[in-house]
């Protein structure tokens, strides 16, 4: 009788546990970008998505700044205006002409570990609104902050990578980047793969692994393994007519089938070569299909294509 009632209670437990778990994966799944949050810029075609490796919920994250589309930009003007802050007004009108996208990788690719991306999702967006009313625009503050907030939350053992960038009409393409892979460029005029040069970026460790040594509140952070340089920008330009941009987690880049043979760069650049008159949208659904063929991915795989047009 007592074992029947310990059972009982197990499975009753184990209910529970697993109902939590489902609500969790809700929760997560909301603030997965809808084809309504892709951006739309004139003369840019842009499509990505998250494969996750548990086909349910992981660590990558994406998250599209549609700046015309989340926030009223003509009336942030006119209050910019109103108090006297005719700069604060002049970067906001440039928002129109542009559009942000953050590609992140939390450590470790389990279910929970989309807590961390939750995390950023929320605090992110509730930054770049106030980043909007002080600044105009999105300045490298915000990824202090968030840094600084990541470092006294979470273990040293989980850290997020990212790269936060925003691509104009004109494809001049501004971004951060934080211990994440390099984004590549498909040239449409020379029909190859190009990596953008290693020396011209400038690079950052993982968010959350180091506190900034110029932050206000050093001294209350303390830090065995040292100090991170303030954030800064880099501001290349990247793209001519057709070229294709893609940014990506090392899910795919480290994306290797059962012979140890690698789909990055080689077989990813002959499906671009093959697809590349194609839309963004197209070009992603070819992607992710071809690499699901070439194998079993063994980590979250997230992919933005940004496609001049």
């Amino acid at each position: 009788m007592d074992e029947t009632n310990t059972e009982s209670r197990e499975d009753e437990k184990l209910r529970i546990l697993r109902s939590e778990l489902d609500n969790f994966q809700d929760i997560v799944r909301y603030i997965k970008p809808s084809s309504g949050d892709i951006p739309m810029i004139p003369g840019i075609d842009v499509y990505g998505e998250v494969i996750p490796y548990n086909n349910l919920v992981g660590g990558d994250h994406i998250i599209y700044v549609d700046f015309n589309k989340r926030y009223d930009i003509d009336k942030r003007i006119a209050e910019a205006i109103r108090n006297n802050r005719p700069d604060v007004a002049e970067r906001l009108e440039l928002n129109k002409k542009r559009a942000g996208v953050l590609v992140a990788d939390v450590s470790g690719h389990k279910i929970t570990d989309a807590m961390l991306s939750a995390m950023l999702h929320q605090a992110f967006l509730l930054g770049v609104q106030y980043e909007l009313k002080a600044h105009g625009e999105v300045t490298t503050e915000l990824f202090e902050s968030l840094n600084t907030r990541f470092f006294n939350s979470s273990s040293f053992s989980k850290f997020i990578t990212l790269i936060y960038g925003e691509i104009r009409e004109d494809g001049t393409f501004r971004f951060i980047n934080a211990g994440h892979p390099l984004p590549v460029v498909f040239s449409y005029k020379f029909n190859k793969l190009n990596k953008v040069c290693r020396d011209k970026v400038i690079h950052y460790p993982p968010m959350g692994s180091l506190p900034s040594r110029d932050d206000i509140d050093c001294q209350r952070n303390f830090s065995r393994m040292g100090y991170k340089k303030r954030y800064s920008v880099t501001d290349i330009q990247l793209m001519g007519m057709w070229d294709i941009l893609f940014l990506f987690t090392d899910g795919l880049s480290d994306h290797v089938n059962d012979e140890d043979e690698f789909y990055f760069p080689e077989h990813f650049e002959k499906l671009v070569r093959d697809v590349k008159d194609e839309s963004a949208h197209t070009i992603y659904n070819r992607v992710k299909e071809d690499l699901l063929k070439f194998a079993k991915p063994m980590d979250d795989i997230a992919l933005v294509v940004i496609k001049k047009i």
